[in-house]
């Protein structure tokens, strides 16, 4: 089941998701509502953007990440390697791509969460990347722990003498995303390898095939994001994890988004609306700001493009 709910998501010719089935049973038991981040301010005007690259491997598992981040000088433009990062301490998202793809095919969305004031994190997987000699969906289910690992990593820079991001990183705020494939990978790292360190996801167009909704530890918000015409992952299978969500929630749905091509290529009608959906859900989630909250509602109807299933 695993295999044909995702074996239709190459990034050809453009990020595709991956998992559908019905969702299991048996979440775990409402919590309190989640607190945000104490109330502050996200940054008011966009950063320019810095990247770079991490050589990481857990055990026998290369895991190269790539990470943009706010940067020194004049905002726009393409990113660039190299360049300082901007003063300031920083949230961190950690975002996993979906079957056959590579955080580069997300590049559209996530520098524009760089350039909000994130640090964004995106692990290339071994068995489930563009790159992967024989993709191998089943191993979505180890993907998890790699994130994991790579969270581990990216947050010990805050530490490490000499590393452009030393002193830079809020590390004790801190989010996951993934789109396709890795929207089960982003689900399991709140079910079956809770990591407690996590105080949001947004998941893109997935599934809780394999993962469960077994939802535990501390509450954390959560932000679905799923086009109605989806093609490889059925509306109803997104929603149907969605419901099981036991804490604060909200979902975005596109009636005429399919999976995915309309949803993270600049230029389609509802990507801004995404974009800017997702970034105020991190500001408010991860920087504890009130005015990006109250925009949520409205930027989401904006243009007509997409509904709002507002509980957060």
């Amino acid at each position: 089941m695993l295999a044909v709910a995702v074996a239709g998501c190459s990034p050809q010719p453009a990020p595709h998701w991956g998992g559908a089935t019905d969702a299991p049973s048996g979440a775990a038991p409402a919590t309190s509502a989640a607190a945000p981040a104490p109330s502050g301010s996200a940054p008011a005007e966009p950063f320019a953007v810095g990247v770079r690259q991490l050589d990481l491997a857990r055990d026998d598992r290369a895991l190269p990440v790539t990470l943009w981040y706010p940067a020194t000088g004049d905002a726009g433009g393409t990113p660039r390697t190299g360049v300082r990062a901007a003063a300031g301490r920083f949230p961190v998202v950690v975002f996993s791509h979906g079957l056959t793809g590579t955080p580069q095919d997300y590049a559209a969305v996530l520098t524009r969460w760089a350039a909000a004031g994130f640090v964004v994190a995106a692990p290339r997987f071994p068995k489930t990347s563009g790159t992967a000699t024989q993709p191998d969906v089943f191993d979505v289910l180890n993907q998890p722990a790699d994130v994991s690992f790579v969270l581990t990593e990216v947050l010990t820079l805050d530490g490490r003498d000499g590393d452009p991001l030393a002193g830079r990183l809020a590390t004790d705020r801190v989010a996951a995303a993934g789109h396709s494939a890795g929207g089960i990978t982003t689900l399991g790292l709140f079910t079956l390898a809770r990591d407690e360190r996590l105080d949001a996801g947004i998941v893109l167009a997935g599934s809780a095939l394999g993962v469960g909704t077994t939802f535990s530890g501390a509450a954390a918000p959560q932000l679905f994001v799923h086009g109605e015409l989806d093609e490889v992952v059925s509306y109803a299978s997104g929603k149907a994890a969605y419901d099981q969500v036991p804490w604060p929630k909200a979902m975005l749905s596109l009636p005429d988004g399919d999976h995915g091509r309309s949803l993270l290529r600049s230029g389609d009608p509802a990507f801004e609306v995404v974009v800017d959906t997702t970034t105020d859900f991190l500001r408010w989630t991860l920087y504890g700001d009130p005015d990006a909250r109250r925009r949520l509602p409205d930027g989401a109807g904006r243009g007509g493009v997409a509904s709002f299933d507002d509980r957060l």
